[in-house]
């Protein structure tokens, strides 16, 4: 952004202000601009704590640990769909269940080769337990839901419920 603050200051007490700014300007004296800019340096060096994987107490922590799975969900005329991706799951591995308007998909992601923590380079992809769970935000036909794994997607097809016709009744007159 270029500049100093103390060039930045020096040139507004120059320049002809109204009074508000004229005060603000005075307030500022050269000392204080100095503990601005030691403020500033100092809010720049710290950093966030770096969590450690590695470890027994960690490992031991990380098997409580339950993922939370992301997915898509919108609507069509007929249905609710939801998908996501779950690369690396086979279709037994995974729970769907209903109850009233939520719906929950439960699974596991096993590693099948043993790498020890030393080995790593990079440890980004998650296995274990996950789930989610969802509100269906329109009445649906809990006994016909259908779900797919296909190519690391998973699609659940939830129909709508039936909305109930209207009938219009006719008054008789005696």
């Amino acid at each position: 952004m270029g500049g100093d603050v103390a060039e930045d200051v020096m040139q507004n007490n120059n320049v002809s202000q109204t009074e508000d700014s004229e005060m603000e300007a005075e307030e500022l004296s050269p000392d204080d601009v100095g503990d601005e800019e030691e403020m500033v340096v100092e809010e720049q060096v710290e950093e966030a704590p770096v969590a450690e994987t590695k470890g027994k107490e960690g490992e031991e922590w990380m098997s409580d640990f339950e993922g939370q799975l992301n997915i898509d969900m919108y609507q069509t005329k007929d249905n609710v769909i939801i998908k996501s991706t779950i690369a690396g799951v086979r279709p037994e591995d995974i729970d769907i269940t209903v109850a009233n308007d939520m719906v929950t998909i439960k699974g596991s992601r096993r590693k099948e080769e043993s790498v020890s923590a030393d080995d790593y380079f990079y440890q980004e992809c998650y296995w274990g337990n996950f789930s989610r769970s969802v509100i269906i935000p329109v009445d649906i036909d809990s006994e016909h839901i259908e779900a797919d794994l296909k190519d690391g997607i998973l699609t659940v097809i939830i129909p709508k419920a039936a909305k109930a016709k209207t009938k219009k009744v006719r008054v008789k007159g005696l």
